[in-house]
């Protein structure tokens, strides 16, 4: 087997200066630099599964969050998510959450939703 180079005083040269405060700080900057990709990947995008487990949250049934998650997908809506979709017919037609939902599964009120997201 190769013996690996050990180049670990080499690679903490630049570190070797930093206080513990500092050295933190630089931790937390490098933190960010990795994870921000990963939170912009997930606030910019869905997925018909993590929809449904929003919508079973809001308390509608696993067959009910699968219909509702499949007509918004085939009209283009999921991508405003399903729960903003229900939200926002509950608020324009002062309904409770459960009947918005049904009545997006029975494709009632999806002209409104498309009106008001493309103006959006």
């Amino acid at each position: 087997m190769k013996e690996r180079n050990d180049d670990f005083q080499r690679r903490r040269k630049h570190l070797t200066d930093m206080s513990d405060e500092k050295l933190k700080a630089y931790f937390f900057e490098l933190a960010e630099k990795i994870t921000d990709p990963l939170l912009d990947l997930a606030y910019h995008n869905t997925s018909k599964s993590i929809e449904r487990s929003i919508l079973l949250r809001m308390g509608f049934s696993s067959p009910e969050a699968k219909a509702i998650v499949d007509v918004l997908n085939e009209h283009n809506l999921l991508r405003k998510g399903a729960g903003h979709c229900v939200f926002k017919i509950h608020k324009e037609f002062n309904i409770p959450l459960r009947e918005a939902g049904i009545k997006i599964q029975d494709g009632t009120h999806l002209d409104y939703l498309i009106e008001v997201f493309n103006h959006a």
